[in-house]
């Protein structure tokens, strides 16, 4: 499956909302680490996300 720039950022945005919608109904522990990495798959940059206590 190719991926286009405008596609793996409207994927990324709704990934973001779907993350930062929970937190806003309450809190979680921990800190989250966002990483960009390249998938060599993909042939683009993907973010990875760590919970840290």
């Amino acid at each position: 499956m190719k991926m286009s720039r405008r596609g793996f950022l409207a994927s990324t945005g709704a990934a973001l909302a779907v993350r930062t919608v929970p937190q806003v109904a309450g809190k979680a522990g921990g800190r989250r680490i966002l990483t960009l990495v390249y998938d060599k798959a993909l042939g683009m940059m993907r973010a990875v996300e760590r919970v840290v206590p």
